[in-house]
């Protein structure tokens, strides 16, 4: 009996082991009574879910359901169609742009091309046209002369009518022109890039660059007929591509001001009017003085060419009957090759055309200047202290640099004399 009941403590029944085994099962999971939830109506449940139902497993981890993709991604979207107006429109200019730059590369190219072709073409016809003038001097008369004479004198005529088309159209200053607006839309699209990754752009930003991009496609147009630009005015003229401020009130000089607002300063604005002194007076007027000597040299060397190749071939015309008219169709013929090479191989169009822009760089630096010293509220202008930096920059100088320049140019002022120093250091 005492072995029976050793074995049942060592070896427990099944019986016995099921009920353990059930009680250890009973211990192990426990799971929490969850709170039943009534939900009358389907819509109210789904809203009640989408709006942050929680639940919570007996590890106290908390499981939020979120919102539908797609209802998170028309939210996004609408709230993108609602901002992003005036980056769309601002993306189109670009487009517009960048196909203007290709646009001006190509034309300036070919405008390159014909100055170069044109050049060699009319210099190898006029000396073509001399040999043949020299050699008919020497030929007596006959058959061989009329032929010589002929063909000098058709080649003379020819030479004078090509000289007067390159002469009106000015290739070499053509060429100058595309290349100064592929520059100044590069600049264009530069400066749309930089707004596009600073900040969001306004309506304000799409407008003035659509006048930016229409005022560059007025001063330097691509057609040739009707829209070319006058080769030869009557007085120089600085070229002007930048839309014109309307409304800006003139910079008061009573005005004073305590401290700093903006980077502006009373101190800042004094530079600044000094600056504009020392450009108007000796940058600009120097180039003024340098476009109007180009220009008249232009214009004596477009009449010379033509009236040399004219007299040559009328001297050719009269060769044989006299050797003064050979004489004259071979000089004649000669000198207008040495003017059209020095011409258009020295390319004095697109000098003059530089001399141009150079005038309107500076112009154009002191309407800047100007428009921003008359914006009276100092928070609607640049940054003082960045304005001033992009001013040394397209100077050459850097900031110590301009503020001398502008002390020295007061200094000049109270003194009654004149600044000796340009005030741009890269042309």
């Amino acid at each position: 009996m005492a072995s029976l009941q050793t074995s049942s403590l060592l070896f427990p029944t099944s019986s016995t082991l099921s009920c353990s085994s059930r009680r250890m099962i009973n211990a192990a999971i426990h799971v929490p009574k969850v709170p039943r939830l009534r939900f009358t109506n389907p819509k109210t449940a789904t809203k009640l879910v989408l709006e942050g139902l929680q639940l919570t497993d007996g590890i106290s981890n908390t499981y939020q359901v979120a919102q539908p993709k797609h209802q998170e991604s028309s939210n996004h979207f609408h709230s993108t169609t609602t901002t992003s107006t005036a980056t769309i429109q601002l993306y189109a200019i670009l487009e517009e742009v960048a196909d203007r730059i290709e646009m001006h590369i190509n034309v300036g190219k070919q405008r390159n091309n014909w100055n170069i072709l044109l050049l060699n073409s009319i210099n190898m016809i006029t000396l073509t046209a001399s040999v043949m003038a020299g050699i008919a001097g020497t030929v007596g008369a006959g058959t061989p002369i009329l032929a010589l004479k002929l063909s000098s004198a058709l080649l003379f005529t020819a030479a004078s009518g090509m000289l007067l088309i390159m002469n009106k159209i000015q290739p070499s200053q053509l060429a100058e022109e595309q290349r100064n607006a592929t520059r100044l839309f590069k600049q264009i699209q530069t400066q749309i890039q930089t707004l596009l990754a600073l900040r969001e752009p306004t309506e304000q930003d799409v407008k003035e660059t659509m006048e930016k991009v229409l005022a560059l496609d007025k001063a330097y147009p691509l057609p040739l007929l009707g829209a070319m630009l006058e080769k030869y005015p009557k007085k120089f003229e600085a070229a002007a591509w930048w839309p014109k401020s309307h409304g800006v009130q003139k910079p008061s000089e009573t005005k004073s001001r305590m401290g700093k607002t903006n980077g502006w300063s009373e101190d800042l604005e004094d530079e600044m009017r000094e600056i504009i002194s020392v450009v108007k007076s000796k940058d600009f007027e120097d180039y003024e003085r340098l476009g109007n000597i180009a220009l008249k040299i232009n214009k004596v060397l477009a009449i010379s060419g033509p009236l040399l190749t004219g007299v040559a071939a009328v001297g050719s015309a009269f060769v044989g009957h006299n050797d003064i008219a050979a004489i004259a169709a071979v000089a004649a013929g000669s000198l207008s090759t040495a003017v059209n090479a020095f011409q258009h191989g020295a390319q004095v169009g697109m000098v003059f055309e530089m001399y141009r822009y150079c005038a309107g760089f500076f112009n154009k630096l002191e309407d800047t200047i100007e428009a921003t010293l008359g914006e009276q509220d100092l928070e609607k202008r640049e940054n003082g202290e960045l304005f001033e930096m992009k001013i040394a920059m397209q100077l050459g100088r850097n900031l110590p640099q301009l503020r001398e320049l502008a002390s020295k140019s007061a200094s000049c002022r109270r003194n009654g004399t004149i600044v000796d120093e340009m005030g741009s250091r890269l042309f």
